[in-house]
């Protein structure tokens, strides 16, 4: 079984200003939790480095809010977030990984940002996270919908070339398991939910040299970094062909490298009795 990819916290953060954009869109349209008051009980699916689930506390400030990551890299980085919040609630951050999550309580919100992805079948366990809602709690997400993108088409192909096809095999299209805006709400209206599910294509204008691949550093290229640790010259031969073909899909402008990247998200409220 190929072994799970590393994290970087420092390499996923570099762009932290537009990979938080999405999550705040999901925020505001996310809705209130008819739940326990003030005293709300919140998880964060795949909360990685923390800095999103810290926006959670600015949202419900006297809420008592679990990060759940299965990475101990982004779990140590997410640790500086922890603690009592200025609104009176608390932050705080555990081992757990989506794949097997059972919610061990009841929760007002269960919220996941840009990490369903990398599930296979996570649609099914909507029903059990759904079933750990307190009546009129909320499900809300958001994943990458762009694995159609040349960033991600070309990782997959060159995954698959003569070259790497038999040390890298499908590291490169292998956690892509994201439904269609339809299909994550047909699943969660038949789960008897209030639900909304729409998508939106962020332009980005990304700067610096290389700029599309030290973006996928950080999130689809680290299981094949994974699986080439301890081969620096096979590495840089891999991100060599890489940036050249990335190069190639998205040139650079005077203002920078235009990055369209495709998000879908779904809202879910469990009915109140």
């Amino acid at each position: 079984m190929p072994a799970a990819p590393e994290w970087d916290p420092q390499v996923y953060l570099r762009h932290s200003g537009h990979r938080t954009r999405p999550f705040l869109d999901l925020l505001a349209r996310t809705p209130e939790p008819v739940g326990r008051g003030s005293a709300l009980r919140i998880a964060d699916l795949g909360c990685g480095p923390g800095n999103v689930t810290a926006l959670l506390a600015e949202r419900w400030p006297t809420a008592h809010i679990t990060g759940f990551d299965s990475s101990p890299q982004m779990l140590r980085s997410a640790a500086a977030h922890s603690g009592p919040t200025p609104g009176g609630g608390t932050l705080d951050f555990a081992r757990g990984d989506i794949a097997d999550w059972e919610p061990d309580t009841t929760y007002d919100l269960i919220v996941s940002n840009a990490a369903l992805q990398w599930v296979r079948g996570h649609a099914d366990s909507f029903k059990s996270w759904l079933d750990a809602l307190s009546p009129g709690g909320v499900l809300a997400f958001q994943v990458p919908g762009n694995f159609n993108a040349p960033s991600h088409a070309l990782l997959g192909e060159l995954c698959d070339s003569p070259r790497w096809r038999e040390r890298l095999r499908e590291q490169g299209r292998r956690y892509v398991h994201i439904l269609e805006p339809y299909e994550y709400l047909q699943r969660l209206a038949e789960l008897d939910c209030e639900t909304e599910a729409w998508e939106t294509t962020y332009v980005q204008l990304l700067q610096g040299r290389d700029p599309v691949l030290d973006w996928v550093r950080g999130t689809a290229l680290r299981p094949v970094l994974t699986a080439l640790e301890g081969d620096e010259e096979a590495r840089e031969e891999f991100l060599a062909e890489y940036r050249d073909r990335l190069r190639e899909a998205y040139p650079a402008g005077p203002h920078g490298t235009t990055f369209p990247f495709r998000r879908i998200f779904a809202t879910a409220r469990k009915r109140d009795g």
